[in-house]
């Protein structure tokens, strides 16, 4: 059981971080960190295309994979036996 708790901690560790920085990398309305990287080139061809929704589809499994080891971290803490 400790083992588990170990690596779903360290999944949340990773996985806040990761999903921090793809939501800072979506399109804004105005300029920010998605500008930097080539997104405002993006805005003024007009196409976001396939990128920003990969950069979608990549945020909300990183955002679920967030959620369930929240969940299981709370599970684990409340059912644990001392």
């Amino acid at each position: 059981m400790v083992v588990l708790e170990f690596v779903l901690q360290v999944l949340l560790g990773i996985s806040s971080v990761l999903l921090t920085l793809l939501i800072l990398l979506h399109k804004g309305r105005g300029g920010g960190l998605s500008d930097m990287f080539g997104g405002g080139m993006s805005a003024a061809v007009g196409s976001s295309g396939l990128a920003e929704r990969n950069l979608n589809r990549f945020t909300v499994v990183l955002a679920l994979v967030w959620f369930v080891s929240i969940v299981a971290l709370g599970l684990i803490t409340k059912f644990q036996v001392i």
